[in-house]
């Protein structure tokens, strides 16, 4: 069966090209979306600088990283880039890199704004003009007992904004990611009180309506996030992934193995895992001929 990590990205926790592709070959990966980072220093936690090399700018994640991986291994990954919707050139640089360099994916966006403010609407629907799915992160505000260099680090506003751009812009593909957004899987209100929820899954949960209510909405199955939310209630879990089993993507956003060994574990039919392992990736991101 075809693999495809549709979330992870270059250098990540001390993975170089080597690493990176032996774990691929360990796992039966096939091929993995390559996402960037590209935040302001003053936009993301410095216990990033332990488990990724900081590039120019001072960017997490620099699309740079992504290009030189893609150049070096160009049938193994699918090249991925989010400028900041907030620099006044991110459509601009965004439309060059589809056209000199095949980006075929707009992620992650990873920034300290609403997402349904003006100029990151602006790029979502470029994104969808172009036919680039836009992948999201999203956490709430947490008191973390710390003043400096931020108490909290949240990211997107939260679910309701999110929302709002979705609705906003239906022609644009949006794939759903973590915390603020997996810990609304359940009906209650865990999601803004901690952001790895655990407990039964309760109905009424805001991720399975707004995948009823927006066909535009996926989601990748990548982090601690997702896997949290899916070992919650193994019953209601695999009736989800029945139910949304078009609009999953397998991803991973570390080098672990374990959302495989969960998928494996369900008894989900042979074509059910075929579309969340690669066939849903592959509609989004055909391969490359």
């Amino acid at each position: 069966m075809r693999i495809i990590d549709a979330h992870n990205h270059p250098d990540w926790h001390k993975h170089d090209l080597a690493k990176f592709l032996a774990n691929m070959a360990q796992y039966n990966i096939e091929k993995t979306w390559l996402l960037s980072w590209e935040a302001p220093p003053n936009e993301y936690d410095p216990h990033y600088n332990h488990v990724s090399l900081i590039g120019e700018h001072g960017y997490p994640i620099p699309f740079s990283r992504c290009l030189a991986y893609k150049q070096a291994a160009p049938d193994k990954f699918v090249l991925c880039y989010a400028p900041d919707p907030r620099r006044p050139d991110a459509i601009d640089q965004l439309d060059a890199a589809v056209e000199i360099y095949g980006v075929k994916v707009y992620g992650e966006i990873k920034l300290r704004m609403m997402y349904d403010d003006l100029d990151a609407l602006r790029m979502f629907r470029f994104c969808g003009e172009r036919g680039l799915p836009v992948v999201v992160h999203l956490d709430y505000e947490f008191d973390t007992g710390r003043k400096y260099p931020r108490p909290n680090w949240w990211y997107g506003g939260g679910i309701e904004p999110f929302e709002r751009a979705v609705r906003a812009c239906p022609e644009t593909i949006f794939i759903g990611h973590a915390p603020a957004f997996w810990g609304h899987i359940s009906g209650d209100d865990e999601a803004t009180k901690t952001p790895y929820p655990t407990g039964p899954v309760l109905p009424g949960g805001k991720v399975p309506q707004m995948f009823r209510d927006y066909p535009n909405l996926m989601a990748d199955l990548s982090a601690g996030s997702a896997y949290t939310a899916l070992t919650r209630d193994l019953e209601f879990t695999k009736d989800f992934l029945l139910e949304f089993q078009d609009r999953l993507l397998y991803g991973r956003d570390y080098f672990d193995n374990r959302m495989q060994e969960l998928l494996n574990s369900l008894g989900l039919p042979e074509e059910v895992l075929a579309k969340l392992y690669a066939g849903n990736a592959l509609r989004l991101v055909p391969d490359e001929t």
